[in-house]
Protein backbone atom coordinates (compact mmCIF):
# COMPACT_ATOMS: atom_id res chain seq x y z
CA UNK A 1 0.00 0.00 0.00
CA UNK A 2 2.70 2.64 0.80
CA UNK A 3 5.51 1.14 -1.69
CA UNK A 4 6.01 4.68 -3.38
CA UNK A 5 5.19 6.57 0.03
CA UNK A 6 8.98 8.14 0.26
CA UNK A 7 12.43 7.57 -2.18
CA UNK A 8 13.34 5.38 1.29
CA UNK A 9 10.94 2.46 1.17
CA UNK A 10 12.30 0.21 -1.74
CA UNK A 11 15.96 0.52 -0.13
CA UNK A 12 15.26 -0.40 3.34
CA UNK A 13 12.78 -2.70 2.39
CA UNK A 14 15.61 -4.35 0.42
CA UNK A 15 17.79 -4.66 2.93
CA UNK A 16 15.18 -5.96 5.51
CA UNK A 17 14.45 -8.43 3.09
CA UNK A 18 18.13 -9.78 2.47
CA UNK A 19 19.02 -9.71 5.81
CA UNK A 20 15.51 -11.45 7.23
CA UNK A 21 16.29 -14.08 3.86
CA UNK A 22 19.72 -14.87 5.25
CA UNK A 23 18.29 -14.99 9.03
CA UNK A 24 15.63 -17.51 8.24
CA UNK A 25 17.96 -19.31 6.07
CA UNK A 26 20.12 -20.15 9.50
CA UNK A 27 17.55 -20.56 11.65
CA UNK A 28 15.90 -23.67 9.20
CA UNK A 29 19.51 -25.04 8.36
CA UNK A 30 20.17 -24.91 12.14
CA UNK A 31 16.93 -26.13 13.33
CA UNK A 32 17.11 -28.75 10.96
CA UNK A 33 20.79 -29.68 11.89
CA UNK A 34 19.88 -30.08 15.26
CA UNK A 35 17.31 -32.57 14.91
CA UNK A 36 18.72 -34.45 13.08
CA UNK A 37 21.75 -34.80 15.40
CA UNK A 38 18.98 -35.70 17.92
CA UNK A 39 18.06 -38.33 16.22
CA UNK A 40 21.22 -39.85 15.30
CA UNK A 41 23.14 -39.21 18.16
CA UNK A 42 20.84 -40.16 20.69
CA UNK A 43 21.65 -42.00 23.75
CA UNK A 44 19.44 -45.05 22.95
CA UNK A 45 21.25 -46.15 19.81
CA UNK A 46 24.17 -46.97 22.24
CA UNK A 47 26.80 -44.36 20.22
CA UNK A 48 30.04 -43.78 22.02
CA UNK A 49 31.23 -40.19 22.49
CA UNK A 50 34.76 -39.72 20.25
CA UNK A 51 36.86 -37.33 20.59
CA UNK A 52 37.24 -35.08 17.96
CA UNK A 53 40.46 -33.30 17.14
CA UNK A 54 40.14 -30.22 15.39
CA UNK A 55 39.66 -29.10 11.63
CA UNK A 56 41.29 -26.29 10.43
CA UNK A 57 39.32 -26.74 7.29
CA UNK A 58 36.22 -26.52 9.13
CA UNK A 59 37.55 -23.81 11.32
CA UNK A 60 38.37 -21.63 8.42
CA UNK A 61 35.16 -21.92 6.56
CA UNK A 62 32.85 -21.28 9.83
CA UNK A 63 34.77 -17.99 10.77
CA UNK A 64 34.86 -16.74 7.14
CA UNK A 65 31.63 -17.71 5.59
CA UNK A 66 29.95 -15.57 8.98
CA UNK A 67 32.32 -12.80 8.46
CA UNK A 68 31.44 -12.74 4.44
CA UNK A 69 27.76 -12.08 5.50
CA UNK A 70 27.93 -9.67 8.02
CA UNK A 71 30.03 -7.43 5.22
CA UNK A 72 27.45 -7.89 3.24
CA UNK A 73 25.03 -7.34 5.18
CA UNK A 74 26.93 -4.29 6.95
CA UNK A 75 27.75 -3.03 3.02
CA UNK A 76 24.39 -3.04 1.74
CA UNK A 77 22.86 -1.20 5.04
CA UNK A 78 25.34 1.32 4.67
CA UNK A 79 24.23 1.59 1.35
CA UNK A 80 20.67 2.43 2.26
CA UNK A 81 21.23 4.60 5.18
CA UNK A 82 23.78 6.69 3.32
CA UNK A 83 21.26 8.61 1.51
CA UNK A 84 19.46 9.56 4.33
CA UNK A 85 21.77 11.55 5.89
CA UNK A 86 22.65 13.58 2.48
CA UNK A 87 19.85 15.85 1.85
CA UNK A 88 19.78 17.94 -1.16
CA UNK A 89 20.19 21.88 -1.23
CA UNK A 90 17.22 22.59 -2.55
CA UNK A 91 15.21 20.92 0.09
CA UNK A 92 12.26 22.36 1.45
CA UNK A 93 13.01 23.27 5.29
CA UNK A 94 10.37 22.36 7.94
CA UNK A 95 10.90 22.28 11.70
CA UNK A 96 9.75 19.75 14.10
CA UNK A 97 9.63 20.46 17.47
CA UNK A 98 8.80 17.47 19.93
CA UNK A 99 7.63 18.06 23.60
CA UNK A 100 5.67 15.84 26.19
CA UNK A 101 3.47 14.72 24.44
CA UNK A 102 2.96 16.59 20.91
CA UNK A 103 4.41 17.70 17.64
CA UNK A 104 4.52 21.01 16.59
CA UNK A 105 5.83 21.70 12.69
CA UNK A 106 7.30 25.22 11.45
CA UNK A 107 7.15 26.88 8.17
CA UNK A 108 8.84 29.57 7.21
CA UNK A 109 7.13 32.68 7.28
CA UNK A 110 6.76 31.91 11.40
CA UNK A 111 3.95 29.38 10.70
CA UNK A 112 2.84 26.67 12.51
CA UNK A 113 0.68 23.50 12.63
CA UNK A 114 0.31 20.67 14.40
CA UNK A 115 -0.22 18.48 10.86
CA UNK A 116 2.54 18.34 8.94
CA UNK A 117 1.59 19.46 5.38
CA UNK A 118 4.27 18.55 2.14
CA UNK A 119 3.83 18.74 -1.41
CA UNK A 120 4.18 15.52 -3.39
CA UNK A 121 7.31 14.78 -5.13
CA UNK A 122 9.28 17.21 -3.18
CA UNK A 123 12.47 17.26 -1.43
CA UNK A 124 11.82 17.88 2.34
CA UNK A 125 14.54 18.07 4.96
CA UNK A 126 13.09 18.01 8.66
CA UNK A 127 15.17 19.62 11.54
CA UNK A 128 14.08 17.78 14.81
CA UNK A 129 14.18 19.81 17.75
CA UNK A 130 13.20 18.36 21.50
CA UNK A 131 12.24 20.74 23.85
CA UNK A 132 12.13 19.10 27.15
CA UNK A 133 13.69 14.95 26.76
CA UNK A 134 14.71 12.21 24.14
CA UNK A 135 12.00 11.85 21.80
CA UNK A 136 11.82 10.21 18.16
CA UNK A 137 10.74 10.82 14.74
CA UNK A 138 9.34 7.69 13.74
CA UNK A 139 7.56 7.68 10.11
CA UNK A 140 6.56 3.87 9.33
CA UNK A 141 5.02 3.76 5.94
CA UNK A 142 8.15 6.56 4.39
CA UNK A 143 11.10 4.28 6.20
CA UNK A 144 12.00 6.84 8.46
CA UNK A 145 13.12 7.02 12.09
CA UNK A 146 15.88 9.51 13.71
CA UNK A 147 16.44 10.81 17.28
CA UNK A 148 15.04 13.85 18.63
CA UNK A 149 17.91 15.05 21.55
CA UNK A 150 16.94 18.08 23.35
CA UNK A 151 19.96 20.42 22.81
CA UNK A 152 21.49 18.44 19.74
CA UNK A 153 21.01 19.26 15.88
CA UNK A 154 19.51 16.64 13.65
CA UNK A 155 17.66 16.17 11.03
CA UNK A 156 16.10 13.54 7.85
CA UNK A 157 15.17 13.96 5.20
CA UNK A 158 12.89 12.09 2.57
CA UNK A 159 10.76 12.84 -0.96
CA UNK A 160 6.86 12.04 -0.64
CA UNK A 161 5.89 10.26 -3.57
CA UNK A 162 2.33 9.38 -2.70
CA UNK A 163 -0.60 11.25 -1.30
CA UNK A 164 -2.29 10.88 1.55
CA UNK A 165 -2.59 10.97 5.34
CA UNK A 166 0.48 9.00 7.50
CA UNK A 167 1.11 8.29 10.71
CA UNK A 168 3.59 9.89 12.62
CA UNK A 169 4.97 8.57 15.89
CA UNK A 170 7.33 9.30 19.14
CA UNK A 171 9.62 6.18 18.96
CA UNK A 172 11.13 6.57 22.12
CA UNK A 173 9.46 6.22 25.69
CA UNK A 174 9.03 10.08 26.98
CA UNK A 175 6.34 9.64 29.23
CA UNK A 176 3.31 8.27 30.38
CA UNK A 177 1.17 9.79 27.69
CA UNK A 178 4.33 8.37 24.91
CA UNK A 179 1.56 6.53 23.54
CA UNK A 180 -0.49 9.31 22.67
CA UNK A 181 2.53 11.63 21.08
CA UNK A 182 1.13 11.37 17.14
CA UNK A 183 0.63 13.55 14.21
CA UNK A 184 -0.66 13.47 10.71
CA UNK A 185 1.75 13.89 7.71
CA UNK A 186 -0.12 14.69 4.58
CA UNK A 187 0.94 14.37 1.61
CA UNK A 188 -1.02 17.01 -1.45
CA UNK A 189 -0.22 18.24 -4.59
CA UNK A 190 1.83 21.01 -4.64
CA UNK A 191 -1.07 23.56 -5.40
CA UNK A 192 -3.14 22.50 -2.63
CA UNK A 193 -0.03 22.98 -0.55
CA UNK A 194 0.86 26.21 -1.72
CA UNK A 195 -2.92 27.61 -0.86
CA UNK A 196 -2.51 25.71 2.35
CA UNK A 197 0.31 27.66 3.53
CA UNK A 198 -0.83 30.84 2.27
CA UNK A 199 -3.74 30.26 4.69
CA UNK A 200 -1.85 29.16 7.69
CA UNK A 201 -2.42 32.00 10.12
CA UNK A 202 1.38 33.73 11.22
CA UNK A 203 2.52 32.45 14.69
CA UNK A 204 1.17 35.01 17.65
CA UNK A 205 4.42 36.34 19.53
CA UNK A 206 4.06 34.70 23.08
CA UNK A 207 4.88 38.21 24.83
CA UNK A 208 4.48 36.81 28.59
CA UNK A 209 7.62 36.16 30.01
CA UNK A 210 6.58 33.71 32.40
CA UNK A 211 5.04 31.19 30.30
CA UNK A 212 7.91 31.52 27.60
CA UNK A 213 10.31 30.39 30.28
CA UNK A 214 7.76 27.14 31.39
CA UNK A 215 7.71 26.55 27.75
CA UNK A 216 11.66 26.94 27.38
CA UNK A 217 12.27 24.62 30.48
CA UNK A 218 9.61 22.03 29.58
CA UNK A 219 7.08 22.74 32.23
CA UNK A 220 4.31 22.70 30.20
CA UNK A 221 4.38 19.39 28.92
CA UNK A 222 3.60 17.81 32.53
CA UNK A 223 2.19 20.68 33.86
CA UNK A 224 -1.16 21.89 31.67
CA UNK A 225 -2.80 25.37 31.92
CA UNK A 226 -6.49 24.66 31.25
CA UNK A 227 -6.74 22.34 34.09
CA UNK A 228 -6.69 19.17 32.66
CA UNK A 229 -4.35 16.44 34.53
CA UNK A 230 -1.06 15.49 33.12
CA UNK A 231 1.95 14.30 34.95
CA UNK A 232 1.58 17.12 37.14
CA UNK A 233 -0.62 19.19 38.64
CA UNK A 234 -2.14 21.87 36.60
CA UNK A 235 -1.03 25.65 36.75
CA UNK A 236 -4.45 27.01 36.44
CA UNK A 237 -5.98 27.62 39.65
CA UNK A 238 -2.82 27.26 41.60
CA UNK A 239 -1.75 30.57 42.69
CA UNK A 240 -3.44 31.41 46.18
CA UNK A 241 -4.92 27.79 46.43
CA UNK A 242 -4.96 25.73 49.88
CA UNK A 243 -2.67 22.35 48.36
CA UNK A 244 -2.78 18.97 49.80
CA UNK A 245 0.39 18.01 50.18
CA UNK A 246 2.69 15.51 51.43
CA UNK A 247 5.81 16.78 53.17
CA UNK A 248 8.50 14.51 55.67
CA UNK A 249 5.54 11.79 55.23
CA UNK A 250 3.09 14.29 56.90
CA UNK A 251 -0.39 14.65 55.33
CA UNK A 252 -0.95 18.66 55.38
CA UNK A 253 -2.25 22.11 53.53
CA UNK A 254 -0.28 24.27 52.38
CA UNK A 255 -0.73 27.71 50.34
CA UNK A 256 0.18 28.30 46.85
CA UNK A 257 1.97 31.70 47.40
CA UNK A 258 5.32 32.65 45.95
CA UNK A 259 7.29 30.69 48.76
CA UNK A 260 5.88 27.41 47.92
CA UNK A 261 6.00 28.31 43.36
CA UNK A 262 9.79 28.58 44.38
CA UNK A 263 10.17 25.81 46.94
CA UNK A 264 8.59 23.64 44.17
CA UNK A 265 11.09 24.70 41.12
CA UNK A 266 13.93 24.17 43.47
CA UNK A 267 13.22 21.32 46.03
CA UNK A 268 10.08 19.67 44.02
CA UNK A 269 10.60 16.45 46.30
CA UNK A 270 10.06 18.45 49.47
CA UNK A 271 5.86 18.98 48.89
CA UNK A 272 4.97 15.98 46.87
CA UNK A 273 1.22 17.09 46.22
CA UNK A 274 -1.12 14.35 46.77
CA UNK A 275 -1.97 11.84 44.23
CA UNK A 276 1.12 12.51 42.39
CA UNK A 277 4.18 10.32 42.43
CA UNK A 278 7.54 11.72 44.39
CA UNK A 279 11.23 11.89 42.25
CA UNK A 280 9.43 12.44 38.47
CA UNK A 281 10.59 15.84 38.36
CA UNK A 282 14.03 17.41 38.57
CA UNK A 283 14.97 20.35 40.03
CA UNK A 284 15.68 23.20 38.49
CA UNK A 285 18.33 25.07 40.85
CA UNK A 286 20.83 26.56 38.81
CA UNK A 287 18.66 26.60 35.77
CA UNK A 288 16.33 28.96 36.56
CA UNK A 289 17.20 32.25 38.34
CA UNK A 290 15.52 33.83 41.04
CA UNK A 291 14.69 36.63 39.13
CA UNK A 292 12.87 33.94 36.12
CA UNK A 293 11.05 32.62 38.85
CA UNK A 294 9.41 35.94 40.16
CA UNK A 295 8.47 36.05 36.60
CA UNK A 296 6.50 32.63 36.45
CA UNK A 297 4.73 33.16 39.88
CA UNK A 298 3.62 36.59 37.67
CA UNK A 299 2.21 34.45 35.04
CA UNK A 300 0.88 31.91 37.38
CA UNK A 301 -1.21 34.59 39.06
CA UNK A 302 -3.01 35.18 35.77
CA UNK A 303 -4.42 31.38 35.64
CA UNK A 304 -7.79 31.57 37.43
Amino acid sequence: MFSNASNFVHGVDKVFLIIGGISLFFLLSFTALMIYFIIKYNRKRNNKAVQVKDNTLLEVTWTTIPVILVLMMFYIGWQGFLPMRQDPKNAMHVKAIGKMWKWTFEYSGNKQSDTLFLPINKSVRVDLVSLDVIHGFFVPAFRIKEDVVPGKKNYCWFIPGQVGDFDLFCSAYCGVSHSYMQAIIRIVPQEKFDKWLAALPVKKEDTNLGHKLLEKNGCIACHSVDGSKLAGPTFKGLYGSAVDVTTDGVNHKIKADSTYIRTSILEPNKDIVNGYPQNVMKSYKGIIADKDIQLVVDYLKTLK
